[in-house]
Order: structure tokens, then sequence, then C-alpha cells
């Protein structure tokens, strides 16, 4: 018996289980200090009420013969399938219901993706990165090339043609740095992806967030993305759903290598690995789409924007930062020069906030730390009032 000993090429603990770890380990030590948790981008908000009675009627029908279910189809509903549909739609982009696959959240499909692709795949994503787009591959011992996010190109690195790459992961708005592509940053990926036949795993997450109407907020928006392109997308930061674990993959029917459906295979990959998202959670979500839910969503993200803004104004007033205006976080320049962790650790263990060290997504993110706008109010005016007077 043999362990998969790729699992040594990772780091040795992921990243927000460890500053969880430390969070925790501080509070133990340290029961009376007020600490102020900026770190992991979990939402503070309630559901949407009509979400709430959406999901309360679907539960109430499970109890009824007539109205009971068991297994959901493992691409989701058809109702939500065709209200995911509908919503892309309103940005002008253009899928159909059968291309919808409805899962527990982006992060397993970010994850579990690469099921599909054989190893020999050189994966190409940028850095600093969201860790699972990275230990994921690591674990099946894939080769990773980096493109390097740093200030001088906005934490928004473009395709050199000199690169061979296979399969690219793109996020954006970004997760750690809060940047966004542009339409012509996009493009430049979708034509690069197309000349070389490699495939884009987009994670949209947090698309809701973009609020101005030049920036892109679907791949799908590209010419020539439907056959290079699979786009990723969460419902736990657009209506609140990190706890209730519903998300959606878009895979086009033209988007095919190896003569194969990459649609077919996923879904025959989900039918053998995953047994589909619960009746009460995919009503619920799909009230998240409908007129009234959808304003009520945005309601709670138009509140995490303004403590975005909140948060922009007072660190900018004693260092650089990235993101906020059209994403819920903030990447921040440590000050004075100072690394990640040790920084981090200021942060925790002098003014009891709590935020996530960049190093923890990669090289390029040694130095900077990020900060996420999910927060309270209270806690959030609180947290930049500490900071603002003692930023190191």
């Amino acid at each position: 018996m043999k362990i998969n000993t790729n699992f040594e090429k990772m780091p040795q603990n992921y990243l927000f289980a460890e500053v969880g770890k430390r969070t925790s380990d501080y509070v133990k030590a340290n029961p009376g200090k007020k600490v102020l948790r900026m770190g992991i981008g979990d939402v503070s908000g309630p559901l949407a009420p009509v979400v709430v009675e959406a999901m309360q009627k679907a539960a109430a029908e499970l109890g009824q013969k007539q109205g009971f279910r068991g297994y959901p189809p493992y691409e989701g509903y058809d109702f939500l399938r065709e209200a995911i549909a509908a919503y892309y739609a309103t940005l002008g982009v253009r899928t159909d219901p059968s291309e919808v696959y409805v899962n527990d959240g982006a992060k397993s499909d970010a994850g579990n993706f690469g099921d599909i692709f054989d190893v020999d795949n050189a994966v190409l994503m940028p850095d600093p990165v969201y860790p699972v787009y990275l230990d994921s591959n690591l674990m099946s011992g894939r080769r990773i090339l980096y493109m390097n996010g740093s200030e001088e190109n906005g934490f928004l690195p473009l395709p050199d043609p000199s690169v061979r790459a296979d399969i690219i992961y793109l996020c954006s708005p970004n997760n750690p740095t809060g940047a966004v592509y542009t339409r012509e940053g996009l493009k430049a990926w979708v034509d690069y992806a197309n000349d070389q036949g490699a495939v884009i795993l987009y994670d949209a997450a947090y698309e809701a967030f973009i609020s101005d109407p030049a920036l892109p907020r679907s791949i799908f928006s590209i010419e020539g993305a439907r056959t290079c392109a699979v786009e990723m997308c969460s419902m736990s930061k657009t209506a609140g759903f990190t706890g209730v674990r519903c998300g959606y993959t878009i895979i086009p029917k033209e988007l095919s290598r190896g003569g194969q459906s990459i649609g077919a295979l996923w879904l025959r990959r989900q039918a053998t690995k995953f047994n589909g998202v619960s009746y009460p959670v995919q009503r619920g979500a799909e009230a998240a789409f409908g007129k009234e839910g959808y304003a009520q969503c945005m309601e709670a993200i138009a509140f995490y924007k303004e403590n975005a803004a909140i948060m922009g104004k007072a660190i900018g007033s004693f260092t650089k930062y990235f993101g906020g205006s059209q994403s819920p976080y903030i990447w921040l320049k440590c000050p004075n020069g100072l690394k990640s962790w040790a920084y981090f650790d200021y942060l925790l263990n002098d003014l009891q906030i709590v935020g996530t060290p960049g190093a923890g997504f990669g090289k390029m993110g040694e130095g900077y730390l990020r900060l996420t706008a999910f927060g309270e109010r209270e806690a959030v005016l609180e947290a930049m009032e500490r900071i603002q007077k003692a930023p190191f």
C-alpha cells in the first residue's frame, strides 16, 4: 500500500486552516480580547427573505407523499438551470439550461474539474492564486506554470505566447487581489487558449460585485470563449450561501477536446462522484435568481461594497492597496516592508484583527495581506479605527 506522494509537494497546512488555527490559539490564550475577523471570506448577513421562504416551502413539500423527492438530478433540477440561464440572458450572455451544471459551490468544481483531464497536461495559473487551484493540481501531480501578478500589471497578468499550456485558471474579480480583467484582457486570454487548444477554467464567483458596465461579468461575453472556456460561479457571496452550499458551472456545447464533449465528460464524472444538491437548496437558489430575490441579494452586496469603500479609505491613508471597488477584497501592501505572516501576527496579537497573509496565495503575494469586506458594519468601523491609529 502506498499513499499519494504528491501530497508531499503541497504546503503543510491549508492557508485558511492555518489562519483559523492561529486565531483560535490566540482567542484561547486571550479570552477577554475582542477579535475582529476579516480573514476568511465568510458572509455575515442573513439569507434573503424570499430565499428563506422558498426553502421552507420546499422542505414542507418533502414532508408530503405527493411532494417528496429522493436523489436530485446530478446536473441539477431543470427549474434552477433555467433560472440561471435566464439570469445570464440579463447579462447579455447566451447559454442554454442544458449547459448549466449545479454544484455545492465553486470550490468543489474548481478542485474537481481536473478529474476529466490527463495528469500530463501543463497547468497555467496566476500567482497570487486561490489555493484550491494549486493544491488540487499538486495532488494530481500535474506540472504547474505560473503567470506572475504584480503591482506593475495591476495583478492582472496577460498571456505569454512563448508559454505552452493546456489548462488555464483565471479568476475575475480576482481572489485574493480584487483585480478585474477588462474585455481586452479576457479577449487576449480567449485568443491564446483557442490558439493553443487549451481550456480556461474561469472562476466568476464574485461577478455580482462588478458594477462598472465596461467590465465583463462573464467570460462568455467575450467572442470565442464558447470554444475554450468553462465558467464556474458560486452563490456563496452572491446570495449568502456560504453555509447553504450551491453554485454552478457552465460548459458550452461547442467545447470539446480529443473528440469528446467536455460537458458529457463532466456529467459522467459527477454521476460517479457527486449526488447532487438538495431540493430545498435548489429552490432557494432559484428564488435568488428571481426579480425579488435578486433585488434582495443585491442589497446585501451593496452593503458589503460599502464596507469595502470604508476599508479602502482607511487603508489608503497609510499604504497602497488594490481591489475593493469591484470586489469584496482589499489587497493591501504591508507597511514598512513587513513580510505577510509578520504583519498578520502583528494585526492579530497587537490589534486583534484577523487578515489573510498574501504569502499564502503564492510567492507573488509576499509582502501583502488580504482583508474581506464581509463583516458587520460595526466590526469594520472598529477594525479600521484600530488599524489607522497603529498601522504598524
